[in-house]
This record gives C-alpha cells, sequence and structure tokens, in this order.
C-alpha cells in the first residue's frame, strides 16, 4: 500500500489520504472543488464546481502515474438530483469517449456547502 498525495493545496483538511495504490490500483478519496493553487475554496455554478473537483482529481490521478482514461469507477456526490444533466454535460466533456462505471448519489447537503464531491478508482498499469 502507498499513499499518494500531490505537493499543491489540495491537502486533506482531516484525517485522510488524497488517495492510495494499492495492488494496481488507486482509490482517491472525495475531492471538492478546491484551487490547487492556493488552497481556497472555489464556489460557483455547478457547472464550474464540477470541472474544477475533476481537475482535481486528475492532478491526483497524474501525480500516482496515471491518467483519466484508466479511471474505472466514479462515485458523484450531488444535493440535488436535479443538478444532473448539468454535472453529466461537463462530466461527458472532461472524460470524452471513455465511460468509466459510475454512481451519483444524492445527499442533502456537502461538506462547506458545495454543491458537488467525487471520488474514484483507477487502474495503475
Amino acid at each position: 500500500m502507498k499513499i499518494i498525495s500531490t505537493q499543491n493545496a489540495l491537502k486533506p483538511g482531516g484525517h485522510y489520504s488524497q488517495a492510495i495504490a494499492h495492488d494496481n490500483l488507486l482509490f482517491i478519496s472525495g475531492q471538492l472543488s478546491i484551487d490547487p493553487n492556493t488552497g481556497e475554496k472555489k464556489f460557483g455554478s455547478i457547472e464550474e464546481e464540477t470541472l474544477q473537483t475533476l481537475k482535481n482529481m486528475e492532478l491526483i490521478l497524474n501525480e500516482a502515474g496515471t491518467c483519466k482514461e484508466k479511471v474505472l469507477k466514479v462515485t458523484l456526490y450531488i444535493p440535488d438530483i436535479q443538478l444532473w444533466d448539468r454535472v453529466n454535460k461537463v462530466y461527458k466533456e472532461f472524460f470524452g469517449d471513455h465511460k468509466p462505471a459510475r454512481s451519483v448519489v444524492p445527499t442533502k447537503d456537502l461538506h462547506y456547502g458545495f454543491k458537488i464531491e467525487i471520488e474514484a478508482i483507477a487502474a495503475m498499469n
């Protein structure tokens, strides 16, 4: 098991790792819309928050030596299922032809008032 940690401002705010690599799999903790250069929370439209969160996930993938095309499973947490079409549009643009398995979990409130949180599992080979 290996802890993966980027050298930017995406440092965990609690007792967890950004990601854990184990047996050629990468388990990425839930990511939020945080500016990776400053650590500031980036609140905005659901589209803006989704894109920033996906980009943060990609920073961790890159740090681990893998890429978004090797993402196997994504779980998205959103406070209102009515946002799904807007999230899906950004998600589709980000992943292109690659279609990881995915779950969408509507939840009441997300940490700090964000509109989306994303966690993922990726292959590392």
